[in-house]
């Protein structure tokens, strides 16, 4: 894993090429060219037709699910982790007040680095920071290099 680039908030959102453009895309322009066809071609087979079209929007909002359900469950885990970490990090008056963070805020302070969680938590509780403003405010990066 040392080969692994340095992370930022610039830096940290990663994509799968495979995924992201060449799959969503050939999803895209078979549905585009299946409602073509569909229009072209209407009156004639139009059932077969209608056929692709349906299918190929299916294929759409599946790949779409299928993409969500995994980031749900990492976003469980994260929760948890996070949640584990911040009982171990934070002063007792801290502690306390962990259930008041919310998913998404949990999510944005997985990044912050150990010596900075105490407060950056004490800020986005009274503030009510969101993912992106918690994660503006880190100074010094925590990577999290397996999340997609």
């Amino acid at each position: 894993m040392s080969d692994l680039k340095p992370q930022s908030f610039k830096s940290h959102a990663s994509f799968d090429p495979w995924y992201h453009y060449v799959a969503l895309a050939a999803l895209l322009f078979l549905f585009v060219l299946s409602i073509v066809l569909f229009v072209q071609n209407f009156g004639k087979d139009i059932l077969t037709h209608l056929f692709l079209v349906v299918l190929s929007f299916t294929l759409i909002v599946l790949a779409f699910k299928l993409r969500a359900y995994p980031l749900k469950v990492q976003d469980r885990v994260i929760r948890m982790e996070e949640r584990f970490r911040l009982a171990m990090l934070l002063p007792d008056a801290l502690k306390k007040r962990i259930p008041e963070l919310t998913e998404d805020q949990l999510i944005g302070l997985r990044f912050a680095s150990d010596n900075e969680v105490p407060s950056l938590v004490e800020l986005t509780l009274e503030k009510n920071l969101n993912r992106k403003e918690i994660k503006e405010r880190i100074q010094v990066w925590r990577p999290d290099h397996w999340r997609i």
